[in-house]
C-alpha cells in the first residue's frame, strides 16, 4: 500500500518512481480491480480547493503523483516532505519502458488531432516491444467511451491527455465501464512526446523552471500561471494556521 500525504486537503502519493512502477506491475498481475492515477500540480490543487467535487475526484485516485517543483517545495514547507516529483511526460515514458517487455497493452487517448497516434509512434520507436492497442484523439464524452468499448481489446494501461479537470472527471465517470485496468491522466504529455511542442532543456527541468520556459514559449499560459500566486497564499495560510 502506497503512503499518501495530505497537501492542502489533497492526498498526494509519497513514493519513488520505482515504488510507483512496482505498484502498477503488481496491480496488473494480481488485482482484478481498477486503478486511477492523477498528477496534481499547484494549479490543479488550487482548482480542487475552489471546487470540492473535483477535490473528491482527485482523492478517489489510488495514486496522485506530485507534478511540479511548486508542489514538491510546498510539501517541505508544510512539514510533509514528498520523496519525488514527477511530470506527465516522464511518467508515460518510464511506464512504457518498464512494461514494454511484458504482455501488457497500452492505450493513448486525447490531445489534438492525431497527437495520440504520433505520441504512440514515437514511443514505439523508442521501445520497439511496446504493445499499443488503442489510439484516439476524441473528445472526453460518452461517444469516446463507447469507441473504446467497441474496440473489443482490453487495455491494461490507458493514458488520457485531456488536461484537467476533464481527464480526471472522464476517467472517474467511465473507468468502471471500460476494458481498462489502469487509467492515467497525463495532461499535455502527448504534445511533448510527439514533438509537436518544444520541451524545456534538461537543466531547466532539473532545477524546476520548466513552468517558466513554457510561459516564455507559450505566453497565453500567463492567466493559468497566476494560479501559482493563489497556491503560494494557500500554502502560507496552511503553514501558519
Amino acid at each position: 500500500m502506497l503512503v499518501k500525504k495530505k497537501i492542502l486537503d489533497v492526498d498526494v502519493t509519497n513514493a519513488t518512481d520505482k515504488q510507483i512502477l512496482e505498484y502498477i506491475s503488481n496491480f496488473l498481475n494480481k488485482s482484478l480491480g481498477k486503478c486511477k492515477i492523477f498528477t496534481p500540480n499547484p494549479e490543479i490543487i488550487v482548482y480542487a480547493n475552489k471546487y470540492p467535487h473535483f477535490k473528491e475526484t482527485l482523492n478517489s485516485a489510488q495514486i496522485n503523483l506530485c507534478d511540479g517543483m511548486g508542489l514538491f517545495l510546498a510539501s517541505y514547507f508544510l512539514g510533509k516532505p514528498l520523496r519525488q516529483r514527477f511530470t506527465g511526460v516522464e511518467f508515460v515514458k518510464m511506464t512504457c519502458e518498464m512494461l514494454s517487455e511484458k504482455p501488457i497493452t497500452m492505450g493513448f487517448l486525447g490531445g489534438r488531432e492525431n497527437i495520440a497516434e504520433l505520441a504512440a509512434e514515437r514511443l514505439k520507436k523508442q521501445y520497439p516491444l511496446l504493445k499499443v492497442g488503442f489510439c484516439f484523439s476524441g473528445n472526453p464524452d460518452k461517444q469516446t467511451a463507447d469507441k473504446i468499448i467497441k474496440n473489443k481489446q482490453k487495455i491494461d494501461v490507458l493514458f488520457v491527455a485531456y488536461g484537467f479537470p476533464k481527464q480526471e472527471e472522464w476517467i472517474t465517470q467511465y473507468i468502471n465501464q471500460l476494458p481498462v485496468r489502469v487509467a492515467v491522466g497525463v495532461g499535455g504529455a502527448f504534445d511533448y512526446i510527439s514533438g509537436k511542442t518544444l520541451r524545456a532543456p534538461y537543466l531547466i527541468r532539473f532545477f524546476g523552471f520548466e513552468w517558466l520556459f513554457r510561459l516564455i514559449v507559450q505566453p497565453w499560459r500567463l492567466k493559468r500561471q497566476l494560479a501559482l500566486l493563489t497556491f503560494i497564499y494557500l500554502v502560507i495560510k496552511a503553514r501558519f494556521n
